[in-house]
């Protein structure tokens, strides 16, 4: 099943219109309840940018007013509702992202595929730093998830276990590769070593004709 193209690409936009299922809000307790319940540690959130996506859905038909508060002399309150259109698009997009995999292009992903540039060692002492900080990391969202099972049901934080997951899994990940090159039992170790001392590219490391270029 392919990614349909859609109108509004922001997840915030998602987030925003799977609230309003619920009941019709301000841009402000939108923010609030989205924090209130972990999802500022997956989406990010400030009131400014909220306020766009809101505009954004209402001038698409996807939200529209539901009412207008007023309070004395405090300003209005304009508080948006979902509209039909809004909530076929947010089950198809939603949808869409839980069935298909996205062709995303992480960070890390390139660092490693380029991290020939630097000594072995090098390597090892900056994964070093960063398997310190995945661990760090991991044990902080453990705790707040552990906090926030007390007050929320777990199909409200799941996306928060999957996160822990992943950083758990990317952690064990970085342990087994700096192990293999500490030890120096990762294939190739020795050759990348040689490059960093002679200048001299391995030819293992050199692009095969009509194939793949080969990498420490």
């Amino acid at each position: 099943m392919a990614m349909k193209r859609r109108k509004l690409g922001n997840p915030l936009a998602l987030a925003v219109m799977v609230l309003l299922t619920e009941k019709p809000m301000h841009p402000y307790e939108i923010a609030q309840t989205l924090r209130s319940r972990g999802k500022d540690s997956s989406l990010k959130i400030n009131y400014g940018s909220l306020y766009t996506v809101v505009q954004n859905l209402q001038k698409h038909g996807y939200v529209e007013v539901a009412e207008v508060q007023r309070q004395g002399n405090r300003p209005e309150r304009t508080l948006y509702g979902i509209t039909d259109a809004g909530r076929e698009e947010a089950t198809q997009w939603l949808s869409d992202l839980l069935a298909v995999p996205a062709e995303e292009y992480p960070v890390f992903e390139a660092a490693l595929s380029l991290m020939g540039l630097l000594h072995p060692d090098e390597v090892a002492r900056l994964l070093a730093e960063r398997l310190s900080t995945l661990e760090v990391r991991a044990a902080s969202l453990l705790g707040g998830l552990e906090k926030l099972y007390e007050t929320l049901p777990r199909a409200l934080l799941i996306e928060s276990e999957y996160k822990l997951h992943m950083i758990e899994a990317e952690a064990a990940w970085v342990r087994g590769f700096l192990t293999e090159v500490t030890a120096g039992t990762f294939p190739g170790v020795e050759e990348w070593r040689t490059f960093h001392e002679t200048g001299e590219v391995p030819e293992g490391f050199l692009k095969p004709e009509g194939g793949d270029s080969g990498r420490p």
